[in-house]
This record gives structure tokens, C-alpha cells and sequence, in this order.
């Protein structure tokens, strides 16, 4: 996912386990424009997932009704969808049948067509035919229209629920709250619409949740908060109003938090502290008043904090200096006042520190050549007064440099042509 840090020369690329999840999981149109004039194209792409459950054979009654539930979805999809599943035949759908994989006993574990370039709709596909479905991966495709509500009919088995990068709009169905085993609930990319419901708060097994990149609206439920396993939060773009609620310092596995690009209003709660897990937060793009909270410090694991583009005020804590992992420091375009805590001299790892357009004042500290990790120190548009300091020529691996619309004084620093 792509997000444009207010350095406006680069764009930042927020690491998100949403892109590795096309690795865990097998992708089976990747070869497929090689392989389709074999015969033999489909078998290549069938597994059996030897699954607790369930290990007696299906009964032919329920094998028959499975595979009926496919070929009927696959005559209501565009001809092109057509060819491509047309080793889709036949009363067997593990037998060779592109994309599908097979518990033991011979009933459907996984469908799985990421990235196959399908057309069509979900409307015909008969949920309650599958009952036994770990795996359901769609994304990367063109399938649109809305989900439909007899998604909750599907397996209560199924982990892992991928639709992202399609066309669907509507509603986020509320019947999505019967499927209590999901680990994994994928929706970003697409053209939902409508409030964030509190069923959310029923999938308690969930480790990813990815709603990013919609139209979703509303405030974000406090239900959230009893996803006590979740690792991945990601409701980036989209038009989400209120604050952020206070429970989400419940969620103690987070790594992730990507809320930014919303509507969000309030203050940062201080509740964010308690995520000690957490590598990547990033609240950019947003309404967010009030100070930077002083609990921040606690979170040690951080590697990238954007806060940019708010209406944060206050100083710069102190307790900043406590984040040592940390790679990229984004507070730019915000109304942040006072001196440059000397204690970011502390992150020696950062190698991007902006803090552009802002109300910051003093001089710029001696510590800041400290970082010699830096490739990227913007400091423009404040009110910052002094020399540059001759401590700006440990910086070698600095490739941009913006100092411009304070008021500094003095003369350039011969230190500065160390700066190659």
C-alpha cells in the first residue's frame, strides 16, 4: 500500500501483512497463461489438506452438491471466467479442478483464484454447499456487486476470508459475525460503503483485519477492542469520523495500526501506550488534536510513527527518545510548538526525520548529528533560530536536506561539504 509521507520528493511504502499474505497462501493463476494449453493444467493447482476435520469421506450426495454449487457460480460468470475454469467439469470438484484444493475426505478445504482476473458477482455462489471451507481467496480480481448476506452460511470452519482489490460496493454484511473461526478477514481495495458494524467484535479469533482503501464511514466501533489476538489493524482511506477509541489498548498483539487518511478527530488516547507490541503506527492524514501523548515512550518496538498532517499541538515529548527502533519519524504539518528535544539524539536507527511545517522554535540541536543512519532531515517552515550546527557534517549518508523558511543565522558550515 502506498502512502505520500509530506515530504512531497518521495513516497513512503507502509509494509502491511495484507502483501504477504499472497505468500502464505497458493496463488494459482500465476502460471496460468503458460500452462492453460495443457492438459494437465489443473492438477498441478490441487491440494489435499490432510485437515483435522473432517477425515471420514463425504458421502457422494455431498460431493455432488458441492461441486453443483461451483458450476453453478461458474455459468453465472462472464465467458472469459468460463474458459478460464474449464477444467471445472464433471460431478468431482477435486479432481483436477483449477484453484480447488481438497481435505481427505474429498470435500472442498480451499478455493483459492487470486489474481485470475475473474468477472462476475458472488450473487450465485451457494455458500451453504461448502461446509467444510478453510480458505476462501477472490482478491486481485473484478468480481463486483454486493456480498451477499448468505455469506454467513459458509463453512464455520473457514480461516481465511480474502476479497480485496475487486469491485464490491455496498455494506460490509453484519452475517460476516458468524464466522467465528476466521483468522484472517481481507475486504480492502474495493467500494464498501456504510459503518464499520459492531459484529466485528464477534470474530475474537481474528489476527488480520484489512478494510483499507474504501468508502467506509462512522465512527470506529468500540468493539474493536475485544479482538484481544489481533496482530494487523488497517482501516487507512476511508471517511471514518470521532475519535479513536479507547479500547483499542486492549489490542496487546498488535504490530500494526493504520488508521490514517480518515476523518478521526479527538486526541491520540494514551491508552496507544499499552500496545508494546506494535512496530508500525501511522495516524497521518486525519483531524487529531491535542498533545502527542506522553505514553508514546512505551513503545519500544516501533520502527515507523507517521502523525503528519493533523492539528497536533504541544511540544515534542521528551520520551520520543525512548523509541531506539525507530526508522522513520514523520510529525510534519501539524501545529507542534517548542524546541527539538535533544533527546532524539537518541535514534541512532532513524533514517528519515521530518518535521516540516510546524510552529517549532529554539535551535536545532547538537544531537541531531547523532543520527548518522539519516537519509532524509526536513525541518522547513518553523520558527527555528541559530546557527546550523556544525555537528550536520556526521550526517554522510544524508541525501536530503531541508532547512528552508526558518530563521536561521550565522553562516553555512564548512561541514556541510562532507555531506556527498
Amino acid at each position: 500500500m502506498r502512502f505520500v509521507s509530506t515530504n512531497s520528493t518521495r513516497t513512503h511504502e507502509y509494509p502491511s501483512f495484507y502483501s504477504l499474505l499472497s505468500q502464505l497462501i497458493i496463488t494459482p493463476c500465476f502460471f496460468i497463461f503458460l500452462l492453460f494449453p495443457l492438459s494437465s493444467i489443473s492438477s498441478f493447482h490441487v491440494i489435499f489438506t490432510f485437515a483435522s476435520t473432517p477425515t471420514i469421506a463425504i458421502s457422494k450426495v455431498e460431493q455432488d452438491k458441492e461441486a453443483l454449487a461451483l458450476l453453478t457460480w461458474k455459468a453465472n460468470l462472464d465467458n472469459q471466467t468460463q474458459v478460464l475454469l474449464s477444467s471445472w467439469f464433471g460431478r468431482n470438484s477435486c479432481h483436477h479442478w483449477f484453484g480447488v484444493a481438497c481435505h481427505r475426505s474429498g470435500s472442498v478445504s480451499d478455493l483459492n483464484l487470486q489474481s485470475c482476473g475473474l468477472k462476475g458477482t458472488l450473487q450465485h455462489l451457494n455458500f451453504s454447499s461448502l461446509p467444510n471451507l478453510l480458505t476462501l481467496n477472490l482478491s486481485n480480481n473484478s468480481l463486483h456487486g454486493t456480498i451477499p448476506t448468505n455469506i454467513g452460511n459458509i463453512s464455520k470452519l473457514i480461516t481465511i476470508l480474502d476479497l480485496g482489490s475487486n469491485h464490491f460496493t455496498g455494506v460490509i454484511p453484519e452475517q460476516l459475525g458468524f464466522l467465528t473461526s476466521l483468522r484472517v478477514l481481507s475486504l480492502p481495495s474495493n467500494n464498501f460503503r456504510g459503518s464499520i458494524l459492531p459484529f466485528i467484535g464477534n470474530l475474537k479469533n481474528l489476527t488480520i483485519l484489512n478494510l483499507y482503501e474504501n468508502e467506509l464511514s462512522g465512527s470506529i466501533p468500540q468493539e474493536i477492542g475485544l479482538l484481544r489476538s489481533l496482530n494487523e489493524l488497517d482501516l487507512g482511506i476511508n471517511s471514518l469520523i470521532g475519535p479513536i477509541t479507547p479500547s483499542i489498548g486492549n489490542l496487546r498483539n498488535l504490530t500494526t495500526l493504520y488508521l490514517f487518511t480518515n476523518k478521526l478527530s479527538g486526541s491520540i488516547p494514551q491508552e496507544i501506550g499499552l500496545l508494546r507490541s506494535l512496530n508500525y503506527l501511522a495516524l497521518s492524514f486525519n483531524n487529531l488534536t491535542g498533545p502527542i501523548p506522553h505514553s508514546i515512550g512505551n513503545l519500544r518496538n516501533l520502527t515507523t510513527l507517521y502523525l503528519a498532517a493533523n492539528k497536533l499541538s504541544g511540544s515534542i515529548p521528551q520520551e520520543i527518545g525512548l523509541l531506539r527502533s525507530l526508522n522513520e519519524l514523520d510529525l510534519g504539518i501539524n501545529s507542534l510548538i517548542g524546541p527539538i528535544t535533544p533527546s532524539i539524539g537518541n535514534l541512532k536507527n532513524l533514517t528519515t526525520l521530518i518535521l516540516h511545517t510546524n510552529k517549532l522554535s529554539g535551535s536545532i540541536p547538537q544531537e541531531i548529528g547523532l543520527l548518522r543512519s539519516l537519509n532524509y532531515l526536513v525541518l522547513s517552515f518553523n520558527n527555528l533560530t541559530g546557527p546550523i550546527p556544525h555537528s550536520i557534517g556526521n550526517l554522510r549518508n544524508l541525501t536530503t536536506l531541508y532547512l528552508a523558511a526558518n530563521k536561521l543565522s550565522g553562516s553555512i558550515p564548512q561541514e556541510i561539504g562532507l555531506l556527498r
